[in-house]
């Protein structure tokens, strides 16, 4: 049996708000020559921003938005290249604090 997406059924996205937060932390490490490429998948779960060095890799790093958890641990997570939730959360801001310390740690070395 084949399955097959509906025009009824809805994904989850990233709104403008959440997207101007990933948005400024992405420029800030493509600034500092950390990362280069990202992708952003919909799903009807979850959203997904991914983080590349070089585009035909695996992501270094996935910032996911799952709203079934927001009542629980949080909806949002940083989940690093190996598969371990470095940060979960229910503000994107704060998740993402976990990445902005790897950026001071590029400045000063």
């Amino acid at each position: 049996m084949q399955a097959s997406f509906s025009g009824t059924e809805q994904s989850v996205s990233f709104d403008r708000r959440e997207l101007g937060v990933i948005l400024s932390l992405y420029g800030r490490m493509v600034a500092a020559g950390e990362w280069r490429d990202y992708g952003i998948s919909c799903l009807r779960n979850s959203a997904v921003f991914s983080v590349f060095r070089r585009t035909a890799e695996h992501p270094l790093y996935r910032i996911e938005k799952h709203p079934a958890l927001r009542h629980k641990q949080g909806m949002y997570a940083v989940i690093g290249m190996d598969g371990h939730i470095l940060k979960r959360g229910h503000d994107l801001a704060q998740v993402l604090k976990v990445l902005d310390r790897k950026l001071l740690r590029i400045v000063e070395g």
